[in-house]
């Protein structure tokens, strides 16, 4: 009765504070006890709308909430050089979460269409947030099923992935509004069976961690300094006194694009990596030339300097890394500016690879982005042992984006049972099991390293080899509920 009474401009408003609570449930919050409810209350405005249309910008309301608090972060690429771009941050911030929303606004409107619209609105807006993560090269971030990173629910992704996470907590938000009581009941026990499902999986041993120590380091190498001329020696010196102190490591991985020199104009600096490592492997992330066109990429040095495998970034950030088109704008027009094939972008390697490290097995290299994408982690050639990401999170500033980061990376550990070993330039660096939890990590925004044995693997899990089939089957079960639901209802 109190939404009856309620104008569309204050059920909008209701929908955009909504939203933000849900955003709540995202790191570094984590309060995924608050966002249930939150998008359980969504739900409900979206079923009491009047038209399709009103369900819409219900929708887009809350959409735009959500992302606006969950994708604050945006600003501070825009904030490194003010002067210059600090005018482009509300506008980044703004276009983006409504850009965004209007997933959440389809989801809403299609859910109007389909027989019982709280169960239709949980099974399009999962579908919809699948479709987020893979259109236009995707941006899974700040999916629904991220709230639940962390806690013993997380583990749920190893046989669902990440959209069997959303899936789960969209069913558990969408049975009290679909059939109150009956439904509040039916949504405590999914929840309950979920994570028990998590803590029996959390019980179950490890295997034994790998012979050998490996050294993350962490230079902390402010953004807006990182790349002054007048800085590069110091930021290299501290990459090389972290290397060799105490002796140095059997295994040395610094972040991603930590060296301010490329090998091709310097190559005095991959002897300067060998004597700090005293010829032990080092992984190195640098940028690299050839043939005119430009590589974020990890190089492993080892020896006196010589170079024993590569990994060229494959899935780089539009706009930041690459133009997309921006080839064939050179191509057809001439125009340079936004061609990588001239060496004004980033070039995408190959795709994903597994190096082989000799004692310390074979790891899988992520750069930066690369670790929210599910479907490309799955994507090597082989199983590994290991997986290593290199970021450099300073771009993310230091109070949501990092964070954000640093748990989807996680997911992965826990969506393919192998550890994961997380190098960033300010943090978070960390050592993560083959069940996403934290062995041991680095104080965050601080010079350091962090030294430490690669942790067990574990077998291939249900999601590394069926993928997302579990969830569509699932997807497709909510979906045949929702559709007899209404049916039964009418009659």
């Amino acid at each position: 009765m109190v939404l009856a009474r309620l104008t569309p401009r204050r059920r909008a408003v209701l929908a955009f504070a909504l939203g933000g609570v849900v955003a709540l449930g995202q790191a570094p919050f984590a309060l995924w006890w608050l966002a249930l409810p939150a998008l359980a209350g969504v739900i409900l405005l979206v079923v009491r709308a009047e038209s399709w249309r009103a369900a819409f910008w219900i929708g887009l309301a809350a959409g735009t909430g959500q992302f606006a608090l969950a994708l604050s972060w945006i600003v501070e690429p825009f904030l490194i050089d003010i002067a210059r771009h600090g005018w482009m941050a509300p506008f980044a911030l703004v276009l983006l979460s409504a850009g965004l929303a209007l997933f959440w606004g389809v989801a809403a409107a299609l859910s109007r269409a389909l027989p019982q619209p709280a169960l239709g609105f949980a099974a399009a807006f999962a579908w919809l947030e699948w479709v987020r993560g893979v259109i236009l090269t995707g941006f899974p971030w700040a999916m629904l099923g991220h709230v639940f990173i962390g806690s013993p629910f997380d583990q749920s992704a190893s046989v669902l992935g990440p959209s069997g996470l959303s899936l789960l907590i969209l069913a558990a938000a969408a049975l009290p509004v679909a059939w109150r009581g009956r439904g509040a009941l039916g949504s405590a026990l999914l929840l309950a069976a979920a994570f028990g499902f998590g803590l029996w999986r959390l019980d179950q041993p490890l295997p034994a961690p790998r012979d050998g120590v490996v050294r993350l380091v962490q230079p902390n190498a402010e953004q807006s300094l990182k790349w002054d001329q007048a800085l590069a020696d110091m930021h290299l010196t501290r990459l090389l006194d972290l290397t060799a102190e105490d002796g140095g490591a059997e295994l040395t991985l610094w972040p991603e694009t930590a060296v301010p020199f490329m090998l091709e104009y310097a190559p005095i600096v991959a002897g300067m990596v060998a004597e700090a490592s005293s010829g032990q492997p080092v992984v190195v992330g640098i940028q690299r030339e050839a043939e005119g066109r430009f590589y974020n990429s990890l190089r492993v040095l080892e020896g006196e300097g010589t170079e024993a495998a590569r990994y060229d970034k494959a899935h780089l950030v539009p706009f930041g890394e690459y133009m997309p088109m921006g080839d064939l704008a050179y191509d057809w027009f001439g125009l340079t500016a936004f061609a990588a094939q001239v060496g004004n972008y980033y070039s995408a390697g190959p795709g994903p690879q597994v190096l082989d490290l000799g004692r310390f097995g074979k790891v899988l290299p992520l750069i930066c982005y690369e670790a929210i994408f599910p479907r490309f982690v799955s994507a090597a050639p082989e199983r590994a042992d290991w997986m290593l990401q290199a970021t450099n999170d300073a771009w993310f500033g230091v109070w949501t984006g990092p964070f954000q980061h640093f748990d989807q990376a996680r997911l992965r550990a826990v969506e393919q049972g192998l550890p994961l070993l997380r190098v960033a330039n300010t943090g978070v660096t960390a050592v993560i099991d083959a069940r996403g939890r934290v062995v041991d990590r680095l104080p965050f925004g601080e010079i350091g390293r962090l030294d430490a044995r690669v942790p067990g693997a574990l077998p291939p899990t249900p999601y590394s080899r069926w993928g997302d089939l579990p969830f569509a089957l699932l997807l497709a079960g909510l979906g045949l509920v929702s559709l007899r639901s209404r049916r039964k209802a009418a009659h």
